[in-house]
């Protein structure tokens, strides 16, 4: 049966981000863990942070396309040097990007009720330790709120 991407869900999903303790949400639109093509929408709260990652997996590129709101989106190089940052907007000039695997990146809502929409290849497996950026704090640590503000600055 077909899913809508309505209104319905798409406010249920952002409640569900801004009552939940990482403020972000997803929403699964493949039924299993280990389907080829993962798809999903992520609710995401200005107060989440995404601590800078990559896929090594060759196979790990990944697109992200703007529903709602807006996400602020930094590029890294391998030693944390900030490479390209994109503004993307479900109403602006740039909607969406696609990352290309091995390449560090981190994103930040830049408004309540920020919704995108994610499709990468699977199977699901979450982001390996390796994979983290040695430079940045990790979601929790210290300084990793700090350091969220230094990448929304990037978009003032």
């Amino acid at each position: 049966m077909p899913q809508a991407f309505d209104t319905t869900l798409i406010a249920t999903l952002i409640g569900a981000a801004r009552h939940s303790a990482r403020r972000r949400m997803n929403h699964n639109f493949h039924t299993a863990l280990d389907a080829p093509c993962q798809r999903l929408l992520i609710a995401i709260e200005p107060d989440s942070y995404v601590a800078p990652h990559r896929h090594l997996d060759p196979q790990k590129a990944e697109s992200l396309l703007l529903v709602r709101g807006t996400l602020g989106a930094v590029f890294f190089s391998d030693d944390g040097q900030i490479s390209t940052t994109l503004k993307l907007s479900a109403a602006g000039e740039c909607c969406g990007v696609d990352i290309p695997a091995g390449e560090y990146h981190s994103v930040i809502a830049l408004e309540p009720g920020t919704v995108f929409f994610e499709s990468k290849a699977g199977p699901y497996r979450p982001v390996d330790p390796a994979e983290f950026a040695a430079w940045a704090p990790r979601e929790g640590d210290a300084g990793a709120s700090a350091f969220r503000e230094q990448l929304r600055a990037l978009f003032r």
